[in-house]
């Protein structure tokens, strides 16, 4: 078991997530400057069965949640932050048959509006599939997911 506790605060938001847990999302990394989720490669993200290309629907589901759980990462305790919007610049098509890792950071915390930024990419940060910017509206720490948490603590 990991002992990090942003891996674990990262890990028990996750699992309260329960279309992530359908497409097997998992943490691969988090601390104070940002959080790295891994989406495994599975017939269940292919949009194109004559390539086996991932569907772009599957890139922005990573990258809208590795975004809003990066909250973790920088808040001294947890909150529900919703998205408020998502912005998706896609580079390239990512590679049949490969997982696909995204990355993001909060670059600026504000008392209603946390600001995020992140990559999603295979093999190479450097050479991304896909830059996201995403904006989350801070509900504050007394908030709670009703299938998740207890009482707002992850």
């Amino acid at each position: 078991m990991n002992k990090n506790p942003l891996v674990q605060r990262a890990e028990r938001f996750l699992s309260a997530l329960r279309h992530c847990q359908v497409l097997g999302m998992q943490v691969e990394a988090a601390d104070k400057k940002g959080l790295t989720l891994r989406l495994p490669y599975s017939e269940k993200i292919v949009g194109n069965p004559e390539t086996g290309g991932i569907h772009g629907g599957a890139i922005t589901t990573l990258m809208d949640t590795t975004c809003g759980i990066s909250t973790v990462c920088f808040l001294p305790d947890f909150e529900v932050c919703p998205t408020l919007d998502l912005r998706i610049d896609y580079m390239h098509p990512a590679d049949p048959h490969k997982d696909v890792y995204g990355f993001a950071e909060c670059y600026r915390v504000t008392p209603t509006v946390i600001f995020t930024r992140g990559v999603a990419y295979q093999d190479d940060p450097a050479q991304p599939i896909a830059h996201a910017v995403g904006t989350f509206m801070r509900l504050g720490s007394g908030a709670h997911i009703k299938s998740g948490f207890p009482e707002g603590k992850a």
